[in-house]
């Protein structure tokens, strides 16, 4: 299970002291001067490692044009078409930044490519892009340890799989949930190298004493309390004798955490999305649920007066269209005014978002979520309408001459 996470950055990170960069590999030192901007990027972006460009796709593979930067500034649409053909990703070698680790790494890539294209210096972005390097977080949870209680009272077997090594994860689970962290932990497996762990069977389970020590006895059994190190999940489904749909597993990597679970093993899967809060937030405001439901209704109104071809009906429609795209940029901004919502560009689906559908169950901002639920709560899948299906929400109370909603529905959100 992952432990709710943001990222909190000290002295002895990529980005250091004070949210200013600092650099062990002789980079210049008047990139010292850039400060971090934390609201920059969104997860789920595309970087183009030969042309040092940085966009968002869609789930077909289109590039989102007004969302390609180099640097900190937005390459035109003409340029992005010019470079790549057209608006397909396709034939690029392009990088995707999925975890939340990445946000730090994307703005560090940015700022280094600006300050370079501003002093005019001669670079190769494939090389700038393999010395970026960013390792060093934290984890910090709200109401973590009242989950796990939550769920190890109600007798749920729950284990921990992570990549770190055992003095980090006992620090940071020590502050987060407590000294007694390991109580609720049926088995706790540290370095277990994901995404390898899920397919090569090669590597034993070994144990780790609390002092560090790793012993080289052969594991028999995996026992509540202690502490092992690698290992396999074949191995682990045959001491453990967890398997199929009745185990639930969380994390916010889709690539290295879910997707062989989903593939492979017939795990559940939830995906834990932290900037599912502040989208959520700014879809329940009034603003954003005017602004959805006139651009909605505009839309309706251009598909059915397009049919009018006299001058005067097409002059109106041209300003209609013009509109429709002004509201559009903006809808964009809501969420971030360079590259918009993590999930959605305009109206499709974000490429993010599609492998999200792909290989998650269930996803949300965070562990705590689960309080509001009841243990023997079932999600049901929602129905989406298809291309030639109408959109119907029985609680809609019906719709105006132009096809918008008599009362736009809200998302409903429980309190932190």
């Amino acid at each position: 299970m992952l432990i709710d996470e943001c990222i909190l950055f000290s002295s002895g990170s990529v980005l250091g002291s004070n949210k200013r960069f600092s650099f062990l590999l002789q980079y210049p030192e008047g990139l010292k001067e850039y400060d971090y901007i934390p609201n920059f990027v969104i997860r789920g972006l595309h970087y183009d490692v030969q042309k040092a460009l940085l966009m968002k796709i869609d789930a077909f593979h289109y590039i989102q044009l007004g969302t390609v930067y180099r640097g900190l500034n937005p390459v035109p649409d003409k340029e992005v078409i010019a470079i790549h053909g057209s608006v397909s990703s396709h034939g690029h070698t392009m990088k995707q930044f999925m975890d939340i680790f990445s946000l730090p790494e994307m703005t560090l890539l940015s700022c280094v490519n600006d300050y370079f294209m501003k002093h005019n210096i001669d670079y190769e972005p494939v090389h700038l892009y393999k010395d970026a390097d960013i390792e060093k977080y934290i984890c910090y949870g709200e109401q973590t340890h009242a989950v796990l209680r939550k769920l190890s009272e109600n007798g749920k077997k729950m284990f921990l799989i992570t990549n770190s090594p055992f003095d980090f994860v006992d620090r940071g689970m020590n502050y987060i949930v407590g000294k007694d962290w390991r109580d609720l932990f049926d088995v706790v497996i540290v370095q277990a190298d994901k995404p390898g762990f899920f397919n090569d069977r090669r590597k034993p389970f070994r144990r780790v004493t609390d002092n560090g020590v790793l012993l080289w006895d052969r594991i028999h059994k995996l026992e509540k309390g202690k502490i092992y190190k690698q290992g396999n999940l074949y191995e682990f489904l045959r001491l453990t004798g967890w398997r199929g749909s009745k185990v639930l597993y969380f994390g916010d990597h889709i690539y290295s955490d879910l997707a062989d679970l989903t593939l492979k093993h017939g795990w559940r899967t939830g995906a834990i999305i932290p900037e599912l809060r502040k989208e959520i937030k700014i879809m329940n405001t009034e603003e954003y649920i005017h602004t959805m439901t006139w651009l909605q209704g505009l839309t309706g109104l251009v598909e059915r007066m397009q049919v009018y071809r006299d001058p005067d009906s097409q002059a109106v429609v041209q300003e209609w269209i013009k509109e429709r795209e002004e509201i559009r940029s903006q809808t964009k901004g809501f969420f971030n005014s360079q590259f918009g919502s993590l999930f959605r560009t305009y109206h499709n689906p974000t490429y993010f978002s599609r492998r999200l559908s792909r290989f998650a169950d269930i996803y949300m901002a965070s562990l705590s979520c689960l309080l509001d639920y009841d243990l023997r709560h079932t999600f049901f899948p929602r129905r989406n309408p298809l291309q030639h299906e109408s959109p119907f929400w029985p609680e809609q109370g019906g719709l105006s001459a132009v096809g918008i909603p008599a009362q736009a529905r809200r998302t409903q959100v429980s309190p932190e």
